[in-house]
């Protein structure tokens, strides 16, 4: 790989995912440092990567960004350059900037979104119809006729269209997947996925009104459940039911539609026997307690015919108890902030460093040559197309919410539907 062109990327979003930084100051979550610009900052460091910029809303955020990183960042790790372009300039706010940042891009070039859901589809065909490759970050839309048209638009301009489904390279993950092949036909499925409700202050601009929390977080396991039943079955209904109460009252405030928790259920169709069906159920809470010691409780349980699967991804058998603020456990397989014996940043096998990695890796070899974009397809990697039944199910959910009645998916040629 080393003769691979380094390649240029853009951070669309400045908050906590991408800089570890939120509006109310450094983030209080297990990011505190945030993922996509340290790991960008990494990559660069390892000859990966050239040159960076990050685009927001308000440029007049920039000062405090720079600050927080100079000082959690770049006093923390050795040789970290953390120079970077910044979108809007001179303290300015502008919801469009990407667009002027995707502008001064060229053709192979990367963007990685990190910004409010129903900003993703915009962003994304900006960048794509520029030629420039896209990270998008879960929901990559929010209508499933968006994720069609991005479907369409990789394909037609030969970029990498990517969603950010770190979880398929948590190890548990993917080799329960594998484990999932050697139990025959599906039967059932059930998630869990909290946050605590501390959440609902840091997501108060736009939680209920612009996204709710299955789309947030149910998607990560309706996702692994979709990548586990990959060429095997198929959803065919949603029936959604959401607890409300807590987001909407003292002293979260919340608009008056934001539900708390939301549960999906899901039938399944097995694409290999006439005889088999199967149940999902996908819950996810934006109200879970305040001190559980865990930032996202998660687990998941698969049965299938001949055995099954449970994987607690809150719990990995490692946990610290700290006098003033009790016991947390902690899940360094994601990220590991702790710096390396020489004192560089030493995260590269965590699997939100990896799943970015696996995107500016394939991109660099598209660019070269070497493989083609639509190869991606054929692997196990969360690229646009691979990951279009977890967006029929989330959409199929919220129509099932708003018109409280069950919404089918069925393929319509070559393109999956809602009924």
């Amino acid at each position: 790989m080393a003769n691979l062109s380094k390649i240029n990327v853009l951070m669309c979003g400045t908050g906590e995912y991408t800089t570890g930084w939120t509006g109310s100051g450094a983030s209080k979550s297990d990011k505190k440092i945030g993922v996509v610009g340290l790991t960008l900052f990494d990559l660069r460091r390892l000859g990966k990567v050239d040159k960076l910029g990050m685009a927001g809303v308000n440029g007049g955020k920039f000062p405090a960004i720079r600050e927080h990183l100079d000082q959690n960042i770049g006093g923390v790790y050795k040789d970290m350059d953390l120079t970077y372009d910044e979108y809007p300039k001179g303290g300015k706010v502008d919801p469009e900037a990407y667009k002027e940042a995707i502008d001064k891009m060229s053709k192979g070039d990367a963007v990685i979104i990190f910004t409010p859901d129903p900003t993703h589809y915009a962003i994304s065909m900006y960048a794509i119809e520029r030629g420039i490759h896209v990270l998008v970050t879960k929901p990559a839309v929010q209508l499933l006729s968006h994720h069609n048209e991005l479907i369409a638009a990789a394909k037609k301009f030969g970029v990498i269209c990517m969603v950010e489904h770190h979880k398929r390279f948590d190890p548990a993950y993917s080799d329960a997947r594998a484990k999932a092949g050697g139990l025959g036909e599906f039967n059932f499925f059930s998630a869990w996925m909290s946050q605590p409700k501390s959440q609902l202050e840091t997501f108060r601009a736009w939680a209920g009104k612009d996204s709710d929390i299955s789309y947030y977080l149910s998607s990560h396991h309706i996702d692994i459940c979709c990548w586990i039943l990959q060429d095997k079955a198929v959803p065919t209904r949603v029936v959604a039911s959401a607890a409300t109460g807590i987001a909407t009252s003292e002293p979260y405030n919340c608009v008056p539609q934001t539900e708390d928790t939301i549960t999906l259920l899901v039938d399944w169709e097995s694409t290999t026997s006439s005889k088999h069906r199967g149940t999902g159920v996908y819950t996810a809470s934006w109200t879970a307690p305040l001190k559980a010691g865990v930032h996202s409780a998660q687990h998941w349980y698969y049965m299938g015919e001949k055995g099954d699967i449970t994987v607690d991804q809150a719990h990995r058998g490692y946990d610290v108890t700290v006098d003033d603020t009790g016991k947390t456990w902690y899940n360094p397989f994601y990220m590991k902030y702790s710096p390396s014996e020489s004192g560089h940043f030493d995260g590269q096998r965590g699997y939100g460093y990896v799943s970015i990695e696996k995107f500016i890796d394939a991109a660099r070899s598209v660019n070269a040559g070497l493989t083609k974009a639509e190869d991606y397809d054929k692997h196990g990697l969360p690229t646009i197309a691979n990951t279009v039944l977890t967006t029929a199910i989330l959409h199929a959910g919220r129509i099932s919410l708003d018109e409280k009645r069950p919404v089918g998916i069925k393929k319509n040629g070559d393109e999956w539907i809602l009924e």
